[in-house]
């Protein structure tokens, strides 16, 4: 493509109207249509969008031509005429056929949850990786959809739907983007090859990997900076931070592990975006512990959560050893809190309270050990004692003729890792 601009103006400010359908499908898919369009709301704001009003519709099956009836179109045109609205939100994809046949009928920008998602995320890109990955996103999502963006593409002054690809004549448009695609999955599989290393690098230097999944705006940033004083950005909005941070964090026993925080997950994440982001999504994937961190004081949470185990599934992570953390219970009532899960691989936090921390770091060596080993390793191998102290922390340390042995206290990770070496050497 000739020019790519990343476009923030707010000379026109964003006025919008929201609009709902709920099919047949939707109820059949789980989805909860309410949630969804409270969750639109956020995303609206996350952008700088002003909402004026919400407008629902129950049909069986969308209408081919406006997506909603024709009676609600013209109610929605009512709307934006009494109410000065500039834009029309759809919670659904729409097609390219869909958003020309509404910008005709209506005479707004339109934009649906996807490109308003992927809005997003081009204003919170900020390493080349998250940029490259946003930028395919937003083309992959343009290509099949370009016929129907004839309005869309000369509203270029500024507000949601114009951040990210600049756009040039349209009969040339699809050859460009085809190009500027292909270039940009070559810079992509550059990024995953250095992420690849990386992860080989920790993996040989025996790095145990801790990954922070979650919900959109569940607090993992706010308790990956508490427990390894890090300086991730932290706002109380949706998809504040989008690039993964890595930190060092310490355990009670001195032990570092490698603590990284992921993008947030959300409902109905674009495809589009899940297939970019998905090297950046694998962390979670390639880690030895997953902390999935939930906002306990969403009347959501049951939903949020189920998402997200949704979309480790998807990613294969779903079997990996994990810890439920339900964060901000300052934030619940007394009632909330009897109703949530207890027990076992699941902890009631805030991340603001100095002891709910240690807590956490405590729970986080405990799933990592694996209870007490003893090895007779003979003096003159030093090559094997110190991998001893690679698998985990000894206890107790003495001597015995020719020998020395070993209590060790194992970290599960490093000894499936390095343990193979020291199978001839255990105490039994």
């Amino acid at each position: 493509m000739a020019n790519i601009t990343h476009n923030t103006s707010t000379e026109i400010e964003d006025k919008a109207i929201l609009v709902s359908l709920v099919t047949d499908a939707v109820k059949r898919s789980g989805i909860n249509p309410e949630h969804s369009l409270q969750e639109l709301v956020q995303l609206a704001e996350t952008a700088g969008v002003t909402v004026l009003d919400v407008i629902t519709q129950n049909r069986e099956t969308p209408d081919s031509k406006w997506f909603i009836g024709k009676g609600k179109v013209e109610e929605l045109r009512m709307a934006v005429d009494g109410l000065g609205a500039t834009t029309a939100i759809f919670d659904q994809e729409l097609s390219g056929a869909q958003v020309r046949n509404l910008e005709e009928a209506l005479d707004v920008k339109i934009i649906d949850r996807t490109q308003l998602i992927l809005d997003i995320f081009a204003q919170r890109a900020k390493t080349r990786e998250g940029i490259i990955q946003v930028e395919l996103a937003q083309l992959t999502y343009l290509l099949p959809r370009l016929s129907g963006h004839g309005k869309n593409l000369s509203r270029l002054g500024a507000g949601i739907g114009t951040r990210g690809p600049g756009e040039t004549k349209l009969e040339t448009d699809r050859r460009h983007i085809r190009d500027r695609i292909s270039d940009l999955k070559r810079q992509l599989d550059e990024v995953t090859r250095h992420r690849n290393l990386h992860r080989e690098r920790r993996k040989k230097s025996g790095a145990v990997q801790v990954a922070l999944v979650g919900y959109t705006n569940a607090g993992k940033s706010t308790l990956l900076n508490r427990l390894t004083n890090a300086d991730v950005y932290i706002e109380n909005q949706l998809f504040a931070t989008l690039d993964p941070t890595s930190r060092v964090l310490e355990l009670p026993s001195g032990k570092e592990v490698v603590l990284t925080d992921t993008v947030g997950f959300i409902q109905n994440l674009p495809h589009d975006l899940v297939a970019a982001f998905r090297a950046t999504l694998e962390e979670a994937n390639e880690a030895d512990l997953i902390l999935h961190v939930v906002d306990a004081s969403s009347t959501m949470r049951e939903e949020q959560m189920a998402v997200v185990q949704s979309i480790l599934e998807d990613l294969g992570a779903a079997d990996k050893p994990q810890i439920v953390l339900f964060n901000k219970k300052d934030a619940c009532q007394p009632e909330q809190l009897e109703m949530l899960p207890s027990g076992d691989g699941y902890l009631k936090i805030s991340a603001y309270d100095d002891q709910d921390l240690t807590k956490v770091r405590e729970t986080i060596q405990e799933r990592l050990s694996g209870g007490n080993v003893t090895f007779r390793i003979p003096a003159d191998r030093g090559d094997l004692s110190s991998v001893v102290y690679r698998v985990g922390d000894v206890v107790e340390q003495t001597f015995d003729e020719s020998d020395i042995l070993y209590e060790v206290r194992i970290n599960k990770a490093d000894y499936e890792k390095m343990g193979y070496l020291l199978q001839d050497y255990v105490q039994q």
